[in-house]
């Protein structure tokens, strides 16, 4: 839920890269697939501790992502009424982003960063902070490239580090494409493992896997790539059926 890259694809696309940042004795989620949930179509993979996730895409051209945390490291004050990764399931109970934001109680939810896609009338980018008291609301440029990093993993130092490192990549990268973006996941940084993309903190918490959203006219697929196991699913998203 830690590292998140947003690309511009085409001229209505998007990629979305999501690197999950977890404590190592964390139950293993469940490889995404396609889910029936509020008579709507979702895709994404399954936390098996609370049964939400971090990250969704529907056929109704919304795509969610969670980062923990809101604009700096929070002390956690348990018990919370939700999990958060359950709150991107109720997403779907309301009919746009605005009715979400206005209508959905935030109370008593710890902290978050929630990035939202919209791409129903061209591609529109919210960023959503709640920090325990107000929710703040951000409409991001969805032509240009965009990556955050989690408030609670990566201070004000690192932050600017892994932006500069995204930079360098948006600036020598031709033509954005879904496999230069997850190369970016897996291999970006100065060589310390504590904060680069791919992170690993003395096998305790480090990166579990990445998930990649492409969004276009022509292709609309999620990539997961679990990095402890190795393993790879790629999901092709229709209108009407799944495929692997």
């Amino acid at each position: 839920m830690c590292t998140v890259t947003f690309l511009p694809n085409g001229i209505d696309g998007y990629i979305l890269t999501s690197s999950r940042d977890e404590k190592t004795n964390r139950l293993d989620a469940l490889f995404p697939k396609k889910y029936f949930i509020n008579n709507q179509q979702l895709f994404f993979p399954k936390d098996k501790l609370a049964g939400g996730t971090w990250v969704i895409t529907s056929l109704n051209n919304f795509t969610l992502c969670l980062l923990n945390g809101a604009f700096e490291k929070h002390e956690s004050k348990p018990p919370y009424k939700m999990s958060r990764g359950l709150m991107l399931l109720d997403f779907f109970k309301y009919n746009n982003v605005n009715q979400f934001i206005n209508e959905f109680d935030f109370e008593e939810i710890e902290n978050f960063t929630l990035i939202i896609v919209d791409s129903n009338n061209g591609v529109n980018l919210y960023e959503l902070r709640w920090d325990g008291v107000k929710l703040h609301t951000t409409i991001k440029n969805a032509n240009e490239p965009q990556i955050w990093s989690s408030a609670t993993l990566y201070n004000e130092t690192a932050v600017k580090n892994r932006t500069n490192w995204f930079n360098d990549f948006v600036k020598n990268t031709a033509v954005f494409n879904k496999q230069s973006i997850i190369q970016f996941h897996k291999n970006a940084g100065d060589g310390s493992l504590e904060n680069s993309i791919l992170m690993n903190r003395d096998n305790k918490v480090k990166t579990v896997s990445i998930t990649c959203i492409s969004h276009s006219d022509f292709d609309y697929t999620m990539d997961y790539f679990d990095v402890e196991k190795e393993e790879e699913i790629a999901l092709r998203i229709f209108k009407t059926e799944l495929t692997l």
